[in-house]
């Protein structure tokens, strides 16, 4: 079983998807290479920006500058976590197929009931940085309302980088085509790579576990990010390889908006 996946995925390393992984690097993968030049600015107390609602709008554009050209920032130490990505890319593509035709259930009933649930978690991840942001200004909570911005922020950010790489890749949506996944060939307005559900909830998830950094607040947060991933793949909507590569590049984004902009001293 083992050495049939290998061989599917060596098979897979056509020019197509050589290109699809070099792609990756500019516009998901390597926004976590901007976290190299924040781990050291961050740490100075004044180095981040007041979090405030009307700076919002600049620090969103601060964010996709430091995105697009983070690929400029790539050091060796970011293979760590690239190579891992990339071989566990190349393999979910050779196999993406066979998942969704032969492992994945095709029962109307259980798709429907996974992408309903996918829904709700992701309306969990959507909902949670708009309620921090109110509670805040209610209560007069500058922790919560720090939360909420950057929460909503990372999504925002989340959503411009997913609807660039939609623009790019134009994958086929399982029910095209068999379940062949290609890419370049996909409707624009409906591209099933990334998933959407996926870069937005993880990208969320990622801001909230910053903030809140209890070991059972993060196993929730994480385990609900991860619920709305699988639940887009059971409910035959995406590929595997489209909720891996949407949660990295998500998680990334929310991990660098944290790092990048938080002042609030947590207790």
């Amino acid at each position: 079983m083992t050495r049939n996946v290998v061989r599917r995925a060596l098979r897979a390393w056509s020019f197509e998807k050589v290109t699809i992984l070099a792609l990756l690097c500019c516009f998901g993968f390597s926004s976590g290479a901007v976290s190299q030049t924040t781990r050291t600015t961050a740490a100075l107390p004044d180095a981040p920006e007041p979090v405030t609602l009307r700076g919002t709008p600049v620090r969103i554009l601060k964010d996709q500058a430091a995105i697009w050209t983070s690929p400029a920032h790539i050091h060796k130490g970011d293979l760590v976590w690239l190579a891992p990505l990339a071989v566990a890319t190349g393999v979910g593509i050779a196999t993406d197929h066979h998942t969704m035709k032969s492992v994945v259930s095709h029962d109307a009933s259980f798709n429907q009931t996974s992408l309903d649930a996918s829904n709700v978690l992701f309306g969990g991840f959507v909902a949670a940085p708009v309620a921090l942001y109110g509670v805040g200004l209610l209560k007069g909570n500058d922790h919560a309302r720090e939360a909420g911005l950057l929460g909503g922020e990372a999504m925002v950010d989340g959503l411009v980088v997913d609807e660039a790489m939609k623009l790019v890749f134009r994958r086929e949506r399982p029910a095209i085509n068999n379940a062949r996944g290609h890419f370049f060939e996909g409707s624009v307005s409906d591209s099933s790579f990334p998933s959407t559900h996926s870069v937005l909830a993880w990208s969320s998830a990622a801001v909230l576990a910053g903030e809140y950094p209890s070991r059972w607040t993060q196993v929730g947060i994480y385990t609900m990010a991860t619920g709305v991933s699988l639940t887009r793949v059971m409910g035959q909507e995406h590929f595997p390889t489209d909720v891996v590569v949407g949660s990295a590049a998500g998680w990334l984004i929310g991990r660098y908006v944290f790092r990048a902009h938080h002042r609030h001293e947590r207790n």
